[in-house]
C-alpha cells in the first residue's frame, strides 16, 4: 500500500485541527493541543517523505478544490527528502514550542532596574546589538498575545502544514498556492512579538517586502516558462523544455534562481533573514532557518535540473559565485555579531551558500559530462541540508531556551549559563560541533564530502573548472575556518565565562518539554554524524529524481560514507571512538602525577595586589571578534566613534569617554540603502501626477492600455 497518499491527507487534516485548537482552544490548553498537531502533521510528513526515498511514488489531480487549475500532487524521492526534513524537524520543534508557549514559564531573568552592563561602557558593539534587549512576550506580560496568542497559535500549524506540502506541488498554480501560504503565515509568526519591541514591525516590513518581490519573480519565471510549454503541470513543464529556445530557458532560470536564492537567504538578497529570523519567537525561527529556507534549494533543483533538464555552465558558475559569496560573508557577519540569534541567523546564510555551491558544482559537471561527479556533488549538498537542518534547529532552540531564561540575546550581557542551564549549554555545543564541520560533528560529513566532489573535479576539462574548483575549495576552507571562531565566541563568551548582568546570573534550566523537543534534534545530530552511510540509498533515489544521473554516488549498505566511483571513505563512527579514547587518556595520564603525590594543600594565588578577577576582566564577543575583525577591515568596513564629555567646570578634564564601533552589513548599506532612496525619491516626484483631473487619469489609463497592447503584439 502506498503510504504518502494517506500521510500527505494526514499533514492537511492535522494542519487544519490545529489551526482550530490555537483559535478556539482555553488559553490553559491552547499551547498543548496546537503542539501536538503540529507534531503529529509533522509525523505525517516523516511517514510521507521516507515511503516517498523508500521509492514510492505518488501523484493526484483535484479539481474542484481550486479554481480553474484543481490542486496537482506529485511525490518522487527529491520531494520526499525535503518533506521527511520539514516535518522531522516539525516534530521537535512542535514539542519544545509546547513548553516554550506554556502559561507558567516566563523568563527568569531580565534586565533589572539598576543592572548596568558589566563589560562597561568602554566597549564597542557590533552591528546586531539591540540597544534594547528583546522582552520575550510570556515574561512581558504573560497575556493572551505574543506566541500565547490565539493568532499566533492558529497561525503556526498553517506554516509548518505548507511548508511540508510545498514539495509535494505538481503544478504552478498548486507550488505558487502552498508557496504563498508558507510566506504568508511565516510573516504572521515573525510579527507575533510586535507589542513587545519596534523591532519585530521593522522586520516584518523587510521580510514582506523581499519575501513578496521573489514571489513576483517566481510567478512571472514560472507563467513564462508554462506559457511557453503549453501547460501548467510540472509533467508538461518538462515535456515542453526541451522545444523551448536558449534565451528563454535562461530567463526562466534566472528569474525563478533570483526568487528561490532569496528564499534560502543567500547574499546579496540576504537582507530579510538577519532580521526577521532574531525578531521572530524561538521555534519559528528554528523552523523558518532549518526547513523553510531548505525549500529555496528544493526550488533551484525541481526547475534547474528536473523540470528545465539542466543548461549551460553559465547558470551553475552564476549559482556556485552566489553560494561562495553567501557562505564567506554570512560567516564574517556572523563572526562580528553579538546578537546571539542574529550570528545563527547569518551561519543560515553560510550553510545554505555551502549547499548553493554543490549544487552548483553539480550542474558545472553535469554541463561537462561527467555525470558520476555531478551525482556525487548534489548528494554532498542534499546531505548537507540534512545535517544543517538538524544542527540549525537544535542551535536556535538552545538560544530561545537562553532567551527565555534571561532575557538576553547579546553575547556581550550574558555568560556564566554552563552552571546555571548544563542541559541547555551541553546542547548549544552538540549543535556548535555540527556547525564547525569538525569531527565528530554532523556537519563534518558532509562538508567533507563536498570537498571529495570538489577536489575530483579537478580532473573536468575546461578552463572554467580550472579556475572556479580550487576558489571553491578555499571557500569552503575559509568558511569553516572562520565557523570554528564564530562558535567558539558564542559558546566562550555566552554559556563559559562570568555572568555579566543579573539576568544572566538568576538563569535557570528550561522546563521539560523544551529540553525534550532539544533532546529530539541532539539525537538526529548524533545519528547523521556516527551513521551517515545510512542515508546512502535515499540520497541516490533523491539524486536521480532530480534528473542529474542514474550513478550511484554513495556505496551501500555501509555506515560511513564510501565513495562509490572513488576509493575515498570516511568512517565518523570509528573517528568518533578514536577521539573519546584519545581524550580519555589524556585525562587519565594527568591525573597520574596528581595521585602520586602525598598531600595537597590548596591556596590561593598570588593575583599581583589586583584582586579577583571580575566579569569585566574577561572577552566579551566584541572583544573576542576585533582580531578577526582588523584582518577583514577592507571587506566589512567597520564604523567608529568616540565621544568625549569634559567636566563641567572645565574644558581640559574629562569626564567620561564614549567609545562605540559597528560593523554595519556592507551589502545593505552599497545596495539597499541607495536603491532605497532612489525609490523615495521617485515616489516624490510621482505625487505630481496626481493633480486630481479626471481628465488626466483617463489618458494614463489610455496610455496604458495601449502600452500594454503594443507588448503583448510585440511578443506574439
Amino acid at each position: 500500500m502506498n503510504a504518502v497518499g494517506p500521510a500527505l491527507a494526514a499533514v492537511g487534516g492535522l494542519a487544519v485541527a490545529g489551526a482550530l485548537a490555537g483559535g478556539l482552544a482555553p488559553a490553559r490548553v491552547r499551547p498543548l493541543a496546537a503542539g501536538l498537531c503540529t507534531a503529529g502533521l509533522g509525523a505525517a510528513g516523516v511517514v510521507a517523505g521516507a515511503a516517498a526515498l523508500g521509492g514510492a511514488r505518488y501523484g493526484v489531480w483535484l479539481p474542484g478544490l481550486l479554481p480553474l487549475a484543481g490542486v496537482r500532487l506529485a511525490v518522487d524521492p527529491l520531494s520526499g527528502l525535503f518533506m521527511a526534513v520539514t516535518g522531522a524537524v516539525t516534530v521537535a520543534v512542535a514539542v519544545y514550542g509546547v513548553g516554550y508557549a506554556s502559561p507558567g514559564g516566563g523568563m527568569h531573568g531580565g534586565r533589572g532596574p539598576g543592572d548596568e552592563d558589566a563589560a562597561g561602557s568602554a566597549g564597542g558593539r557590533h552591528a546586531g546589538s539591540d540597544a534594547h534587549e528583546p522582552r520575550d512576550a510570556l515574561a512581558a506580560g504573560g497575556g493572551d498575545h505574543g506566541v500565547r496568542s490565539r493568532g499566533a497559535q492558529a497561525v503556526g500549524p498553517v506554516f509548518a502544514g505548507a511548508m511540508v506540502l510545498v514539495p509535494a506541488a505538481g503544478s504552478v498554480s498548486t507550488f505558487l498556492l502552498l508557496w504563498e501560504l508558507m510566506a504568508l503565515a511565516s510573516l504572521l509568526l515573525v510579527l507575533a512579538e510586535h507589542r513587545e519591541r519596534p523591532t519585530v514591525r521593522s522586520a516584518g516590513l523587510w521580510y514582506a517586502v523581499m519575501t513578496h518581490l521573489g514571489l513576483v519573480l517566481l510567478l512571472v519565471g514560472l507563467a513564462l516558462f508554462a506559457a511557453r510549454a503549453g501547460g501548467e503541470s510540472f509533467a508538461a513543464l518538462r515535456a515542453g523544455a526541451g522545444g523551448m529556445p536558449a534565451g528563454v530557458r535562461g530567463t526562466v532560470f534566472v528569474m525563478t534562481a533570483l526568487a528561490f536564492t532569496s528564499k534560502a537567504g543567500l547574499a546579496p538578497l540576504h537582507a530579510w533573514l538577519p532580521r526577521a529570523h532574531p525578531e521572530a519567537p524561538s521555534h519559528v525561527s528554528a523552523l523558518m532557518s532549518a526547513a523553510m529556507v531548505n525549500l529555496g534549494v528544493y526550488g533551484l533543483l525541481r526547475v534547474g535540473f528536473d523540470l528545465l533538464g539542466g543548461g549551460p555552465a553559465w547558470w551553475w558558475l552564476l549559482l556556485m559565485g552566489a553560494g561562495a559569496l553567501s557562505a564567506v560573508y554570512g560567516i564574517l557577519q556572523a563572526a562580528m555579531a553579538s546578537d546571539l540569534k542574529r550570528l545563527l541567523a547569518y551561519s543560515t546564510s553560510e550553510n545554505l551558500g555551502l549547499v548553493v555551491l554543490g549544487t552548483g558544482a553539480a550542474g558545472l559537471f553535469r554541463a561537462a559530462g561527467d555525470r558520476p561527479l555531478a551525482a556525487l556533488a548534489l548528494a554532498a549538498a542534499l546531505l548537507h541540508v540534512v545535517n544543517h537542518a538538524a544542527f540549525k534547529a537544535l542551535l536556535f532552540c538552545a538560544a530561545g531556551s537562553v532567551l527565555r531564561a534571561t532575557g538576553l540575546r547579546d553575547l556581550d550581557r550574558l555568560g556564566g549559563l554552563r552552571a546555571r542551564m548544563p542541559v541547555t549549554a551541553g546542547l548549544f555545543a552538540l549543535g556548535a560541533l555540527g556547525a564547525v564541520a569538525l569531527p565528530p560533528g554532523n556537519g563534518f560529513v558532509s562538508e567533507w564530502l563536498l570537498l571529495q566532489a570538489l577536489v575530483h573535479g579537478l580532473a573536468v576539462p575546461g578552463a572554467a573548472a580550472a579556475v572556479v574548483l580550487p576558489v571553491a575549495v578555499a571557500v569552503i576552507a575559509l568558511s569553516a575556518g572562520l565557523a570554528a571562531a564564530v562558535f567558539v565566541k558564542a559558546l566562550g563568551v555566552g554559556f563559559f565565562a562570568r555572568p555579566r548582568s543579573a539576568g544572566a546570573g538568576r538563569a535557570v534550566e528550561s522546563p521539560p518539554a523544551m529540553l525534550a523537543g532539544m533532546a529530539l534534534l541532539a539525537a538526529c545530530c548524533a545519528a547523521l554524524a556516527l551513521v551517515p552511510g545510512a542515508l546512502g540509498p535515499a540520497l541516490t533515489r533523491a539524486v536521480r529524481a532530480a534528473g542529474v544521473g542514474t550513478e550511484k554516488p554513495l556505496a551501500d549498505g555501509e555506515l560511513g560514507v564510501h565513495l562509490a566511483h572513488t576509493s575515498a571513505a570516511l568512517h565518523p563512527l570509528w573517528v568518533a571512538l578514536a577521539l573519546v579514547a584519545g581524550t580519555a587518556a589524556v585525562a587519565g595520564l594527568a591525573r597520574l602525577p596528581a595521585r602520586r603525590r602525598a598531600r595537597r594543600r590548596d591556596a590561593r594565588l598570588w593575583d599581583c595586589g589586583g584582586g579577583a578577577p571580575t566579569a569585566r576582566m574577561a572577552y566579551t564577543a566584541t572583544s573576542f571578534a576585533e582580531p578577526l575583525q582588523r584582518v577583514f577591515d577592507d571587506v566589512l568596513a567597520p564604523e567608529q566613534d568616540v565621544d568625549v564629555t569634559p567636566v563641567r567646570e572645565s574644558a581640559y578634564l574629562v569626564e567620561r569617554v564614549r567609545f562605540q564601533r559597528l560593523v554595519p552589513d556592507r551589502i545593505e548599506h552599497r545596495l539597499y540603502r541607495p536603491l532605497l532612496a532612489a525609490v523615495s525619491g521617485l515616489a516624490d516626484r510621482a505625487r505630481g501626477l496626481g493633480g486630481g483631473s479626471v481628465h488626466l487619469y483617463l489618458g494614463y489609463g489610455l496610455f496604458g492600455l495601449v502600452a500594454v497592447l503594443a507588448a503583448l503584439v510585440v511578443g506574439w
